[in-house]
């Protein structure tokens, strides 16, 4: 027999032991397994979805945009420039956000849960505390009102629930607690922001402005940044506290701006504190005439005739609350309105006192 035959055929014969063989007999159809039972799902995985199924209608997505030039015909248009998340604030329209999502924009358009979009105006804005609010023309009926909770009484390890639309993805839930409390960061005007909520929920680009839930599925904070050196969730996010927005947000509603009480001074800057060798507060170096601190009787550091220091005032607390620097006194007076009546401790001199103030308005 021919070397080519013989191989062929001892081809053949071992196709057909193998075929023969249990383990690699072939089936003319295979039927599909039992699908196992479920059973219920657990009491927190019933929680999560009815968070998510009642809340997420109250959560946008802000595309914002800006011009653009085109360069062979010169022709303008509006094109996106980022995203990020809001919340339905009213039925009026109103959406909360953050400062930085629509810092620079020419314009931004809203889209609801319904996936319609809507342009939308801006009502007014607080960079200090990285909060701005949009207004948009939609009917009432979609527009679910974020239901508000408090931060005052949260607690470290609570549940806590994100919404947004992280990397453009809109509807999006992450989960997580409460990491930390009273959390000092940075605003994008460089103002310090305090009493954040840490959370450990995934907060990644895209999520700014979006809303931090408890697990009653009411607002307690907004989420505004992440503390990662990839610029993804790395478990550290934070959120400003919704006791500061539900103090902020009316106020930007009403006035268009948030208007903080003055006391008409200018005040020194913290080396002039160790020059001075004072005490921590807020050195002034200079008294508006006929403003309020003109007129309770404070006085600034000045130079006499012979270029001699003389004293002034420092201001060292405003309601017995102590202040440090410029940055806790501002704080402070946030919370306070133009005409209210405060109490500043002041030092001079050595000498200690306390002194009624009324406080005026931001031109004063």
């Amino acid at each position: 027999m021919k070397p080519a035959l013989l191989r062929l055929r001892l081809a053949l014969l071992l196709v057909a032991a193998a075929l023969a063989l249990p383990g690699l007999a072939r089936t003319e159809s295979a039927a599909p397994r039992m699908v196992a039972p479920r059973g219920a799902l657990l009491p927190e995985e019933q929680n999560n979805i009815e968070v998510f199924r009642r809340i997420s209608p109250s959560v946008v997505h802000i595309t914002t945009l800006e011009v653009q030039r085109d360069f062979f015909s010169l022709n303008t248009q509006q094109v996106p420039s980022g995203t990020g998340t809001g919340f339905v604030w009213d039925d009026e329209g109103h959406i909360v956000t953050n400062f930085h999502v629509i810092q620079g924009a020419s314009a931004a358009r809203v889209t609801l849960a319904d996936q319609t979009t809507h342009k939308a105006s801006l009502v007014g804005a607080f960079p200090d505390r990285d909060l701005a609010v949009l207004k948009i023309d939609a009917p009432r009926d979609k527009l679910p009102p974020i239901p508000l909770g408090s931060s005052r009484d949260l607690v470290v390890g609570q549940k806590v629930y994100a919404i947004g639309n992280p990397f453009g993805l809109d509807q999006t839930l992450t989960t997580g607690i409460v990491s930390a409390l009273n959390r000092e960061i940075d605003s994008f005007n460089q103002r310090t922001i305090r009493g954040v909520i840490q959370t450990d929920a995934a907060i990644n680009p895209g999520n700014s402005g979006g809303p931090l839930l408890d697990s009653a599925g009411r607002l307690i904070g907004v989420n505004t940044q992440i503390a990662s050196p990839s610029g993804a969730s790395a478990g550290i996010g934070f959120a400003i506290p919704v006791d500061e927005v539900n103090r902020i947000v009316p106020r930007l509603i009403r006035d268009g701006r948030f208007v903080r009480p003055s006391l008409g001074i200018s005040a020194g800057p913290p080396s002039l504190q160790k020059a001075l060798g004072v005490p921590k507060g807020v050195v002034l170096v200079q008294v508006v005439p006929n403003g309020p601190a003109a007129r309770a009787g404070l006085i600034p550091f000045r130079r006499g005739r012979g270029s001699e220091i003389l004293a002034g005032d420092v201001i060292t607390a405003i309601d017995d609350e102590p202040v440090a620097s410029l940055d806790d006194m501002l704080a402070l007076l946030e919370r306070r309105q133009p005409g209210e009546r405060v109490t500043l401790s002041l030092w001079r001199a050595g000498q200690k006192r306390k002194q009624a103030v009324v406080l005026g308005g931001a031109n004063e």
